[in-house]
């Protein structure tokens, strides 16, 4: 396929929004799920469909060397973070984890640390939506799970993972594109807003 520049898919690499943020190409597409988020995180802060930022790691700077650029040589992590992002979307408080496996059956319980649980059952006890967003990485597939359903089997102690099948049944695959890059809003508003 040929674009009106010349160019074959394949062959373009590279764009810029209008932040001079770099976005990659479809084909390189769902390698990096944190990329794809906070480029639909720009895409939809920038048209004020939402509020949604990413939440930085808490860290303590020990050591900068200035001889070049300001550079971190030293620093360690002040405390444990909560979750990846959070906001607002039509007057409602968004909490939620990304996560990613290359593993193509199950999603490994591992992955999620006690604190971001304790986070999101707080985030729900406040009646705040609170909900991951998972990757099969092999399989590039995308989902949407409730944060609830997430913390049931986190606690259930039966599994150490939760089966692809689940994502299939209980999830909302979440749609590719180039404006978002992952369209994860239209999940949330399937999941949240229907009524």
């Amino acid at each position: 396929m040929n674009y009106p520049n010349g160019k074959t898919f394949s062959k373009i690499t590279k764009q810029t929004n209008k932040n001079h943020k770099t976005i990659t190409n479809a084909g390189n597409r769902g390698m990096n799920l944190e990329n794809d988020l906070n480029l639909s995180n720009d895409f939809y802060n920038e048209n004020n469909y939402c509020l949604i930022t990413k939440r930085p790691t808490p860290i303590n700077i020990v050591k900068v060397d200035y001889s070049k650029e300001a550079r971190i040589i030293d620093a360690y992590f002040e405390k444990q973070s909560t979750t990846d992002y959070n906001g607002i979307y039509k007057g409602k408080y968004l909490d939620f984890e990304a996560k990613n496996t290359k593993n193509k059956t199950s999603f490994p319980l591992a992955n999620i640390t006690e604190h971001q649980i304790k986070h999101l059952e707080r985030v729900l006890f406040h009646k705040g939506i609170a909900f991951f967003i998972i990757q099969f990485e092999t399989l590039n597939e995308v989902y949407l799970l409730d944060a609830s359903f997430v913390i049931d089997y986190y606690y259930q102690g039966e599994r150490k993972s939760i089966p692809y099948s689940v994502f299939k049944e209980e999830g909302i695959l979440i749609k590719r594109g180039l404006f978002p890059s992952l369209n994860y809003l239209d999940a949330v508003e399937e999941k949240y807003f229907k009524n």
